[in-house]
């Protein structure tokens, strides 16, 4: 029976706040936006004591955080807004997969933001966290990115609804730009398996097999990624009650159903590209296969011309006083004439037969 071995993660405490990210360098800042359809107000690297101030609930506020490693601003925002310590944890633990969570009235939404390494066959991956609560949307990053630049410009500028809209739509806005990064990555990995498999077709360096494994488990990885994503969206997608995910307007709902159709189609390409890539790896194979054959087949050919060559040779080449033809004067040349003439007929008969 084959035994199971399971992978051991990170150990963190329950309820314990460190930050088990890879980017500890990373200053942390915070960023807030209020704004509704007709006014908006933009802070740069506000302080926690600024709140009071600066919050309009009757508006739709936008927090941004920058950076992960300041424990005790992240303790301070939850303090502020009442939020839960466990949810706090699980912000700072990156080694937790995709979650969608409501505790009384704060919504929670965790989500991993994945794109291609620049010349490289590895992904890089950002776990980025969510929470609304009272019309106000706090969104925690690990590093300070472009993933929502563009969404920032839409909200300085006016440019469509955003503006119209609250804190769940914005939630909305930002998942979208995150899954497009899955579109970034996947299109990525499409690049570099078509590579491979014109690579398979000409060569037969073993590096090949290797970068072909490396991406198969990108592809493993974007589909762990994803699948707890289309979970999560799903339950927006189907339950709309009154007791469940209230700060999500109803008119908002078939947004993150698009959300859920995209992580459909991210599945469904995930699939079909990890068919292509089990073709890269056949070609690699089957040329490998076709070559040994190749190889097999030239040892072969020369085998059997020399067969009987080496018969011809081993019988004159023995010592006997009263053997045949020993003190004919033509022997040798006879003998390597004939060896000659017979080499060149199995030749000749080989090639007629199509063998090489």
């Amino acid at each position: 029976m084959r035994k199971i071995v399971y992978k051991k993660g990170r150990k963190v405490q329950p309820l314990h706040f460190e930050y088990t990210g890879i980017h500890k360098n990373n200053d942390s800042e915070m960023q807030l936006f209020v704004y509704n359809d007709t006014d908006l107000t933009e802070y740069e690297k506000i302080e926690v004591a600024d709140f009071d101030q600066s919050l309009i609930r009757q508006k739709t506020n936008w927090i941004n955080i920058h950076g992960l490693n300041n424990i005790e601003l992240l303790q301070s925002v939850g303090n502020y807004f009442e939020i839960d310590t466990y949810m706090l944890a699980d912000i700072l633990n990156t080694t937790k997969r995709t979650k969608l969570e409501e505790q009384q009235d704060v919504l929670f939404f965790n989500i991993k933001s994945l794109l291609p390494k620049d010349n490289s066959d590895n992904i890089q991956t950002e776990q980025i966290s969510f929470l609304i609560k009272e019309g106000v949307l706090i969104s925690f990053q690990e590093k300070r990115s472009d993933f929502f630049t563009h969404i920032r410009e839409r909200i300085r500028s006016h440019s469509g609804i955003v503006r119209t809209k609250k804190a769940d739509f914005l939630l909305y806005v930002l998942l979208d730009a995150i899954m497009e990064n899955f579109y970034i990555t996947l299109e990525h990995e499409e690049h570099k398996v078509e590579e491979l498999i014109n690579l398979s077709k000409n060569s037969d360096n073993p590096i090949i097999l290797e970068r072909i494994e490396k991406h198969r488990d990108n592809y493993n990885f974007l589909k762990r990624s994803i699948i707890p994503l289309r979970d999560s969206l799903y339950d927006i997608k189907t339950i709309k009650d009154d007791n469940v995910f209230n700060l999500i307007e109803n008119d908002n709902f078939s947004f993150f159903s698009r959300l859920y159709q995209k992580s459909l189609e991210l599945l469904e390409q995930i699939e079909s590209d990890r068919i292509a890539l089990d073709s890269a790896s056949n070609f690699f194979f089957s040329a490998q296969t076709q070559k040994m054959n190749e190889i097999m087949k030239t040892l072969t050919i020369v085998s059997s011309i020399f067969i009987p060559l080496t018969f011809i040779a081993g019988v004159y080449g023995m010592n006997f006083q009263n053997m045949p033809e020993l003190k004919y004067p033509y022997g040798y040349h006879t003998v390597i004439g004939g060896m000659v003439f017979l080499g060149i007929a199995m030749v000749i008969y080989f090639k007629k037969r199509r063998w090489f």
